[in-house]
């Protein structure tokens, strides 16, 4: 069966190429899946800029969410067998899920939500599992009291959307996200927010809710633009997760007089490494999976492109890339 990917192509890498690339039996923990839906997150268009930044030598194939059906079972992989329905977010350092087949670590993946169809479960796993590693493995947020806040910058996103549901779900703070409109405020609040506030103005718009200072901050959007803020905001012995990189150095001299930590969440640094806790993200998927079925969590699909092609691809990381995305984007095969 011949195998189709869409790769970013190495003589001209603006431009996606379509390869046919030959797939290997899976190894020891792999798994052989065949790709029925993918989502596009910014990490695809971070690592496509920076491919056109510095080139490359072999076309490479993006993507990191995917749902799809088990081919064929690694020796070592276990709780899986052919024809099971599966969803994860991949591993950076391997071969993407913009193809038609694909390799991935059985370690990190799950049964889907049978209540879901592919595009609804491909558009999760990313996003939530660093929602759930920032929240319970980082601020550890579940440990929390009644009277503690959250706040969450960059709510209506993938990953916020998903923050919020997790943190009303399993954690007794109350939950404050960010929000540019009000149909997006109205998104948050849909999804279990508490309080939405407008992120360009969070320590004025909080004092109108006689808010000074919050004990956890999750922060999904533009952590330089938002630091001096979050220094300010954070209360003494608070605790701060990021998942942005920032440009420049951050200035922490207030954190250390307020003992304040800063955390850092990177959804692949499992796979990347090989910790020996790989298989946690694997168990992740599948309690999400079981909120899921059971109408505790709801997805975060907002737009569906149909069929898998060099144009849907480029429609998707253009919208993507504005920053302004609403849930996510999935391209169904």
């Amino acid at each position: 069966m011949t195998i189709t990917a869409i790769a970013v192509d190495p003589s001209n890498p603006k431009e996606f190429t379509v390869i046919h690339p030959q797939i290997s039996a899976p190894a020891d923990y792999d798994l052989l899946v065949d790709i029925k839906a993918v989502s596009i997150n910014p990490v695809d268009t971070k690592v496509r800029e920076s491919l056109i930044k510095n080139g490359l030598e072999q076309p490479r194939v993006l993507g990191w969410d995917a749902s799809g059906v088990v081919l064929a079972v690694g020796s070592k992989a276990t709780g899986f067998k052919v024809g099971d329905e599966v969803w994860y977010a991949g591993d950076i350092t391997r071969s993407g899920s913009n193809s038609t087949q694909q390799l991935i670590d059985s370690r990190i993946v799950s049964h889907k939500p049978q209540s879901m169809n592919w595009a609804q479960a491909a558009a999760m796993p990313l996003t939530t599992l660093t929602a759930w590693e920032g929240l319970f493995e980082r601020l550890k947020v579940q440990d929390a009291g009644a009277d503690k806040t959250l706040l969450i910058i960059g709510g209506a996103g993938g990953v916020g959307s998903l923050a919020i549901s997790l943190a009303a779900l399993n954690a007794k703070v109350k939950v404050i996200a960010t929000a540019s409109n009000a149909s997006s405020a109205q998104w948050c609040r849909d999804r279990g927010a508490d309080l939405t506030v407008d992120w360009h103005d969070l320590k004025g718009e909080l004092a109108k809710h006689d808010i000074k200072q919050v004990d956890y901050i999750f922060c999904l959007n533009d952590t330089d633009g938002h630091w001096a803020a979050i220094c300010d905001l954070i209360a003494p012995q608070g605790q701060i997760c990021t998942i942005v990189e920032n440009s420049q150095p951050l200035d922490q001299s207030a954190l250390k007089m307020k003992s304040a930590a800063l955390h850092w969440e990177f959804m692949y640094t499992r796979s990347m490494f090989n910790t020996p806790d790989i298989a946690e993200q694997g168990k992740i998927l599948q309690q999400v999976a079981k909120l899921v079925d059971e109408s505790k969590l709801q997805g975060t699909l907002s737009d569906t492109l149909h069929g898998f092609t060099i144009e849907n691809l480029e429609k998707a990381h253009s919208k993507v890339a504005e920053g302004r995305m609403r849930g996510k984007m999935v391209i169904e095969f």
